[in-house]
């Protein structure tokens, strides 16, 4: 068993520099399609300075378990909130504490990508997002309330 331990760990740690490589590469281009083709939206924590897997953007006008239901009935797992506390419907303790307010820590979004995730993957997440987006909005009163004024934008 340990003998079996010690080869996996030296074929990680040989794998590793390629794998965060492709994996980064995958994470900047989700990060940037939902930049792109989704208005008021805000990526969670710093461009560059990230780990390889992790993407996680606040949605305005929308909450993050409506966001993750979608997403759900589409093959696409995700989570919101904060990964200490994936059960509770409550907004990222992380983002609060780095200044969200909390109307955009509730509509967080984090998906995790491994090196496991393919490229077409990344495709149909960015096919699909956008509508899920525009369709929970279309029926959102605080969006509404953006939209028409009554409401700050906060992104």
């Amino acid at each position: 068993g340990i003998v079996g331990l010690g080869a996996a760990l030296r074929l990680a740690n040989e794998e590793m520099s390629e794998t965060s490589a492709r994996v980064s590469a995958m994470r900047d281009r989700l990060i940037d399609g939902i930049l792109q083709t989704v208005p008021m939206c805000r990526l969670n924590g710093p461009r560059h300075n990230r780990l390889p897997g992790n993407c996680n953007i606040s949605f305005l006008g929308i909450e993050g378990e409506s966001l993750l239901l979608r997403l759900d009935l589409a093959g696409i797992a995700a989570s919101s909130g904060s990964a200490c506390a994936s059960s509770s419907l409550d907004p990222s303790h992380v983002l609060l504490a780095l200044g969200r307010p909390h109307e955009v820590a509730h509509g967080s979004l984090r998906l995790s990508l491994s090196h496991e995730n393919r490229p077409e993957e990344i495709d149909y997440i960015l096919e699909v997002l956008p509508g899920i987006v525009s369709y929970l909005r279309g029926m959102s009163p605080v969006w509404d309330e953006l939209e028409t004024g009554l409401r700050p934008h906060l992104i």
